[in-house]
């Protein structure tokens, strides 16, 4: 008898890899959740797009109802097609004296003609995939146009607000806002300010009123006022229908040249505004980003049909899209609804949309405006250095145009990153007692960008000094070091010293044979090791190196630096971990580890061991000291290639004595036999050490680590905190001549370098 089978048991039949699909009811669910958002987002952006679409249609010298064209075209293709889920597109300010320019050469239909042609390369420049170039826009730009387009629409708006014009530009605006106050009508002033009372102060309001969006409120609200206190005052106004504008563009009698250039233009122009736009818009909030390509495909679409049916350039419009982010849009669909309702109220309820005071449309524009202006942004920009940037881009935008404000902020953005780049600082310290060797530091670009400044700072060095040249280079060619090098070599002629350290990127002896080039950044750069005299033991070779000299370097590289990381070590230490290493030059547990001040306590021995037996009272003295007395998490034990301990005790077992190191060395190894005797009988991290192809030395070497480590468990101290869970044992092997370190268990060893191949097969394996 068959059975029913168990839904969530039964297999998918979804792609490999892929989730199964979303449930119907929940689709449902999520389509409606966002229709509730898109809805009345769309229809407040529809109230922004009207009345502005109209004005730009008028600047333009184009038919008004253009206008209207390009924004339902804008809000239903590009709102479709368009990559960007939140950017709403339409006729913009920023075209207007252009459009303006054609129709006045040219004519309305041929004006349309360069729409549909500019369309037609857009589409090009999609299909090309440059769209992302647009993301090489220094951040400050773009938070300073959308400040200036702020401080535009408020000083626009502001004259619409006191029941004024505006004036065509920003200075304008400006120089004629005193006469504006003084001719005031009281009823718009009123109506524009009621607007912004409600705006400021809806997220104050409990939440079930907060869930309608507070434009569409303050609109419908300051359009009821108006209606019962205020029936004379200045509302949206138009005459014919949307379908009577509709007007085919015609072909130019001539100058064609003229023509292409126009339409070239137009397409970059509004490609520009467009992606700018969305990137701006991409900043307003959380969602999905904007495919950048598949934008221009969306305008190229949008202004070729706009073009076709008579409209106005569509561009992605930032005021638009910042108050379709405001009113709560979710998708896309708020952009294409609005271009709905722009077309279905143009055609059919002209006399609902006129019902609509200027005044009150100019009191939402104040307050979207005020929310494009960022205290924060300026705030950053003092802080990284760009408030130059910020404030010119600005000033220009609002002064200019948005296109010349962009450029012009684009062209700053880009001279100051080729300032900062290619600048190198160069400086000469005179010596501070009881040092006596003069500093000259160069850090940054070296290029031949700063010869001058190089030389000049170079020729301020006394003559006959000891003088030490820090190199902390990024970038370094090869004019930079002959000017280094021919000054190091006339400098030490006339009977001073110079030595040359290095601690950047890039060597300064990799000028001479190569190309200059970036290197990869490194955390903190090693000391170069000082180098010996064949048969001169003690004697060094450039870089001349000694403790004192090395203590010297310190307080003039590092000390500032480390200042910070021990300040908070000066009345105690907290550290977590007791790391017990061989006491070999080569091992260095705080490099290996990436560990800094106050992390590791270290304890360090010939053959990193430890006991149990109670015959030597240091090592049990630390060990009490860490578990007891510091509280710390874990023990490690480490241990290294090429070990001399190890080889100690494998010549002792064949018999090998060797020069005598006396006998404290030899009891001492006592700690270590056992390991030896491990070794012989087949220790598993014996076998597991030698089918990874170490030698017997490094064999014993690993298995010292496991018997250490056993040796903890019956630890007094270490043992019951192992058992009941208070502290962990680790064993490590660090390979010099690899610069790796392996993972030692009492059963095998574990590569942790993820680049070494057998990590890299262990890890495919799994």
């Amino acid at each position: 008898m068959a059975q029913a089978s168990d839904p969530s048991t039964a297999p998918s039949h979804s792609p490999p890899g892929k989730p199964a699909g979303i449930p119907p009811a929940r689709k449902v669910s999520r389509f409606a959740g966002q229709l509730r958002a898109d809805l009345p987002a769309s229809l407040v952006v529809f109230l922004v797009a009207l009345p502005l679409s109209l004005g730009i249609a008028a600047a333009s010298g184009a038919p008004v109802m253009a206008g209207l064209i390009a924004a339902a075209v804008g809000g239903i293709v590009a709102g479709s097609l368009g990559g960007s889920p939140l950017q709403v597109s339409g006729p913009a300010a920023g075209l207007t004296v252009i459009v303006a320019g054609l129709v006045q050469e040219f004519g309305w239909q041929v004006t349309c003609l360069i729409t549909a042609g500019a369309g037609a390369v857009q589409l090009l420049l999609g299909v090309s995939r440059v769209g992302r170039a647009a993301l090489a826009v220094s951040p400050v730009v773009v938070k300073a146009m959308l400040a200036g387009i702020g401080i535009t629409i408020m000083l626009q708006q502001v004259h619409v607000l006191l029941g004024s014009q505006p004036a065509g530009s920003a200075l304008e605006n400006l120089s004629a806002l005193p006469a504006a106050i003084t001719n005031v009508e009281l009823h718009a002033a009123l109506l524009g300010l009621a607007v912004v009372v409600i705006l400021l102060g809806w997220k104050h309001l409990p939440g079930p009123v907060r869930s309608v969006p507070g434009p569409l409120a303050a609109v419908v609200a300051g359009t009821a006022l108006s209606v019962a206190f205020a029936p004379s005052v200045e509302r949206i106004s138009f005459t014919g229908s949307i379908l009577d504008a509709i007007a085919l563009p015609e072909l130019p009698e001539g100058n064609w040249r003229a023509v292409a250039f126009a339409v070239l233009s137009m397409a970059l122009i509004a490609s520009i505004e467009s992606l700018l736009s969305a990137v701006a818009v991409d900043k307003m909030h959380n969602g999905r980003r904007t495919n950048l390509n598949r934008e221009l495909l969306g305008q190229g679409a949008a202004n070729i049909v706009s073009g076709t049916l008579g409209g106005l350039p569509v561009t992605g419009v930032i005021v638009r899209s910042a108050t379709n982010v405001e009113a709560g849009a979710a998708t896309r669909a708020s952009a294409f609804l609005h271009g709905v309702w722009v077309l279905t109220f143009s055609a059919f309820f002209a006399g609902l949309i006129q019902l609509i005071p200027l005044a009150v449309l100019a009191g939402l524009l104040m307050v979207i405006g005020a929310r494009l202006i960022k205290v924060a942004d300026i705030r950053t920009s003092m802080r990284t250095g760009d408030l130059l940037i910020y404030t010119v881009t600005l000033a220009c935008v609002v002064f200019l145009n948005l296109l010349e404000g962009v450029l012009i902020g684009l062209a700053l953005a880009a001279a100051s990153v080729l300032w900062r780049v290619l600048r190198a600082s160069v400086h000469a310290h005179p010596p501070v007692p009881p040092s006596v060797l003069w500093r000259v530091a160069i850090t940054g670009s070296c290029s031949f960008f700063a010869l001058p400044r190089l030389n000049r700072v170079l020729q301020s060095v006394p003559e006959g000094r000891d003088v030490v040249v820090e190199l902390n280079a990024d970038y370094l060619d090869h004019a930079f070091r002959e000017a280094v090098v021919a000054w190091r070599k006339q400098y030490e002629a006339s009977g001073g010293t110079v030595l040359v350290e290095e601690h950047g990127n890039t060597l300064f002896r990799d000028a001479e044979h190569q190309a200059p080039k970036r290197q990869e950044a490194s955390e903190l750069p090693l000391p170069p090791r000082a180098s010996r005299k064949p048969g001169g033991p003690g004697q060094d070779v450039e870089p001349k190196y000694s403790i004192l000299h090395g203590i010297d370097k310190y307080h003039r590289r590092f000390a500032d630096k480390v200042r910070p990381m021990v300040q908070d070590l000066t009345d105690g230490q907290d550290p977590d971990t007791l790391f017990v290493a061989c006491v070999d030059s080569r091992v260095n547990p705080n490099l290996i580890t990436s560990s800094g001040p106050g992390d590791l306590l270290t304890l360090r021995n010939i053959g990193n061991v430890v006991c149990r037996d109670g015959r030597d009272a240091s090592i049990d003295a630390v060990l009490s000291f860490a578990v007891k007395g510091l509280d710390v998490d874990s023990i490690v034990i480490c241990g290294h290639s090429n070990c001399g301990a190890m080889k100690a005790v494998i010549a002792d077992a064949g018999g090998d004595t060797g020069p005598s190191l006396g006998a404290g060395f030899d009891a001492w190894l006592d700690h270590a036999r056992p390991s030896y005797r491990e070794l012989q009988d087949g220790h598993p991290v014996a076998l597991a050490a030698a089918e990874a192809g170490y030698s017997r030395l490094d064999q014993l070497g690993m298995v010292n680590v496991a018997v250490q480590l056993a040796k903890l468990e019956s630890h007094p101290v270490v043992g019951p905190a192992l058992t009941r869970g208070a502290l962990q044992a680790t064993g490590l092997f660090y390979d010099i001549g690899s610069a790796r370190v392996l993972l030692v268990t009492t059963s095998g060893i574990k590569f942790l370098d993820p680049s070494h191949p057998a990590a890299a097969g262990a890890a495919t394996a799994r």
